[in-house]
């Protein structure tokens, strides 16, 4: 549940900055997230979701402080 909170203190602007913002290794390109989750990580939270162009799972790291 703390992840979800720090998503959501990050202003949501930004958040829509990095959902268009997520390296997928299979399109070898910057994408859009879909269907993703956050997670608490030790450097700030994690999004795991969908490529929203191939479907590939994508990871995308935000450190927070």
């Amino acid at each position: 549940m703390d992840a979800n909170k720090k998503w959501l203190s990050i202003p949501k602007e930004t958040r829509s900055q990095i959902k268009n913002n997520v390296y997928c290794t299979n399109c070898n390109d910057a994408v859009a997230i879909e269907n993703f989750t956050v997670e608490d990580d030790k450097l700030g939270i994690v999004m795991k979701g969908k490529c929203q162009q191939c479907g590939h799972e994508v990871i995308r790291l935000i450190e927070t402080f």
